[in-house]
């Protein structure tokens, strides 16, 4: 299987299945799961998130509790604007600057555009722990998301100002059926998963509504970003890429 028939198999097994929530349908997004708020339990009770003062968690649904947690324990937030179009791409969250009762509201997609502050990249604090959606993982670390990119991107990002490195814990919450080689596998046991690519960033720990999975990743991490990867298209996109590209000949 390739990676687009990976995540086809996942998303319509959450269809079929009774474990898709809000929002619907699950396809084409990081799928929203029965369980979501367990499974965030089960991350911060993790040795990784104990020691974590800074995240970077992804904005979709299925990890709302995980931004909600976070910022009740007092670890600063950033998530990525959506397609890292704006100059300043990262929105803080600054649990000191977020009163108690208004953190549910700062953290669904919405609130975090209207509580967030803009941070250029060079700006963003060192951070100890991502916490990346998945459609589809592996329990060795291999991740596929959506397909559009965006996460590896701003890992690679992030790398090239060393404000990430092979020390920063890579997480992530997913439902039994996203763990490909699982017992609840939405792709089945006996499929040829598809090989990460050089830009994928392994995962150190995943994290079920049932289980907490230490994946002792082996592949190596992205050193920065892969300029020769992307086009002149993808550059014109993205502000934060075009003025940090080198000149190409």
């Amino acid at each position: 299987m390739d990676k687009q028939a990976v995540r086809e198999a996942v998303w319509d097994a959450f269809d079929e299945g009774d474990q898709a929530r809000f929002p619907f349908p699950p396809h084409d997004r990081i799928p929203n799961f029965a369980g979501a708020d367990a499974a965030a339990e089960r991350l911060a009770e993790t040795e990784a998130w104990d020691a974590a003062a800074t995240l970077k968690a992804n904005p979709d649904a299925p990890q709302l509790p995980v931004r909600r947690a976070a910022l009740r324990a007092g670890k600063t937030v950033y998530v990525a604007q959506p397609r890292l179009r704006d100059p300043d791409p990262f929105l803080r969250l600054d649990p000191t600057e977020i009163p108690p009762d208004e953190i549910d509201d700062a953290t669904t997609v919405s609130g975090i555009s209207e509580y967030g502050t803009p941070t250029a990249p060079e700006d963003v604090a060192r951070v100890d722990l991502i916490v990346a959606g998945s459609v589809g993982v592996t329990t060795d670390g291999a991740r596929i998301g959506k397909g559009e990119g965006y996460s590896d991107l701003e890992w690679a990002v992030l790398r090239e100002l060393d404000a990430v490195d092979d020390g920063t814990t890579v997480a992530t919450t997913v439902h039994e059926l996203s763990v490909l080689d699982g017992p609840e596998s939405a792709v089945g046991t006996d499929v040829d998963l598809p090989t990460p690519d050089a830009h994928d960033v392994p995962l150190d720990l995943v994290v079920t509504p049932e289980r907490t999975l230490a994946t002792e990743a082996t592949d190596a991490r992205p050193d920065g970003v892969d300029w020769d990867a992307l086009d002149a298209e993808k550059l014109s996109e993205i502000p934060v890429l075009a003025e940090r590209a080198p000149e190409r000949g």
